[in-house]
């Protein structure tokens, strides 16, 4: 095992104030059990999950609630033990309406019982574990939530030769992967090599940015003594590092084409949480019902790192740290970077839930959507290599051809853009419309297509 310094950085990004100095230093605490639970049926990408449950029925801690209604889904578990109080579509954590599974605790917090370990990982057949990954319900935990199982099985022709394992944690204020680093490395790394051997991958790469000296020593402990291509590559401290294509090029130097995968390129990028979650499943048979949440904030009485189950309400974490102050302007899902601002407290956190942010106004940008004044900082910023401000105006006129021309898709809403520009104008904000108009328009036009080709 090797460390070493990163040799490449991506272009753009930016470096803003990170203060993540509130919450670092604090072990990861354990919430108490929540009276109720509000377990979202859509915390992953991909279709929605299938509710296996109704109202009145009785459930156990890692009983499946929800089954995969699609290739690209996940399985959902209770996170503790109680009764279904109903099954309905409500606003959730991501924003949007979806299907929610709520759950009175009993207090009991009594598990299901679990299948014996069927022996040694190290001896299994790699498409057993995969199915264990499967039904645990893993997915990406790093904000994305794609579904594990599927990164896990490249199509035909796509061979992973180097797994990124990502500990960058850039966006501000998240200390939720750092915190996991420092006092559960041997798991996290057990997790990796389970990965590694699922995908046959002759390169192992953990990256962590240089900020995190402490997270740098843990992990290199727990990876002493490893044999093969292993490397902890250190990189620089800079936002969006952690983004999974900048990730790539740092340590490989390997660019994913427009339109392209990781696997396009020989890689695959996993979160150091979705690694610590592969072998509690793998390992411990416990399927993904908890997951660290770095709660911060400037309008936060008492920061803290906090161990909740899948489900908590954000009103029993923000209780649990103090409460919020006089000056709350805002609550985001995740960081301030890619975060999503919620109107209520009483939804559940989900599995991509890194963080949970309370900010005050003087912590709050104001979008005034000022004309562009072509400066370009954006353009500097951007780590896709776009034109931010062209877009921008592209579908302030509703151009969907020309932002689909430039590239739109490419846009991984880090918001680099809007942090950049002087005039306010709210880009991540287009982008994300404009993104979400162009697929649509793509759909029409193969519908389309596909209506007007004889059978």
């Amino acid at each position: 095992m090797k460390t070493l310094r990163a040799l490449f950085t991506p272009r753009g990004g930016i470096h803003p104030r990170y203060f993540k100095e509130p919450s670092a230093g604090l072990a990861i605490e354990t919430l108490p059990l929540p009276k109720l639970f509000l377990v979202s049926l859509s915390q992953h990408l991909g279709a929605p999950s299938r509710p296996l449950v109704k109202k009145g029925d009785l459930v156990l801690r890692g009983q499946p609630i929800a089954e995969p209604a699609g290739y690209v889904s996940a399985w959902v578990h209770a996170p503790t033990s109680g009764v279904v109080k109903s099954v309905d579509s409500r606003l959730t954590a991501n924003g949007q309406l979806a299907g929610v599974v709520t759950i009175e605790a009993d207090g009991l917090d009594k598990a299901v019982e679990s299948d014996p370990v069927n022996g040694d990982w190290t001896t299994r057949p790699v498409r057993e574990l995969v199915d264990e990954v499967l039904k645990a319900g893993i997915v990406g935990m790093g904000g994305a939530g794609f579904p594990t199982q599927v990164k896990l099985l490249p199509p035909p022709g796509k061979t992973i030769q180097t797994l990124i394992v990502n500990g960058a944690e850039c966006e501000p204020y998240l200390t939720a992967d750092h915190r996991l680093m420092l006092e559960q490395a041997d798991r996290i790394w057990q997790g990796v090599l389970i990965l590694k051997r699922i995908l046959g991958a002759g390169q192992v790469r953990v990256v962590i940015e240089d900020n995190k000296p402490d997270a740098v020593a843990a992990m290199e402990q727990a990876m002493k003594g490893t044999d093969g291509d292993v490397e902890l590559v250190i990189v620089k401290t800079k936002y969006p590092q952690g983004a999974e294509k900048q990730l790539i090029y740092s340590v490989t130097r390997r660019e994913v084409p427009s339109g392209g995968l990781p696997m396009d390129v020989g890689a695959l990028v996993e979160n150091v949480g979705t690694a610590a979650a592969i072998q509690a499943a793998i390992v411990d048979r416990r399927p993904l019902t908890e997951r660290v949440v770095s709660v911060s904030g400037d309008a936060l009485r008492t920061p803290r790192n906090v161990l909740a189950r899948i489900g908590t309400p954000f009103s029993d974490l923000i209780a649990f740290c103090g409460g919020l102050t006089e000056a709350t302007a805002k609550i985001l899902n995740g960081g301030p970077m890619m975060g999503i601002a919620q109107s209520s407290i009483t939804v559940g956190i989900n599995k991509t839930t890194s963080g949970l942010l309370a900010l005050s106004q003087a912590r709050v940008p104001l979008f005034t959507s000022m004309p562009c004044i072509s400066c370009g900082r954006c353009v500097t910023a951007c780590p896709s290599g776009l034109l931010p401000c062209t877009l921008s105006e592209n579908m302030e006129a509703e151009n969907l051809e020309a932002a689909e021309d430039l590239n739109i898709l490419d846009c991984i809403e880090c918001g680099a853009c809007a942090f950049e520009c002087p005039s306010h104008r709210p880009l991540v904000q287009h982008m994300r419309q404009g993104k979400t108009k162009v697929m649509q328009r793509r759909k029409q036009r193969e519908a389309e297509a596909k209506k007007a080709t004889p059978t």
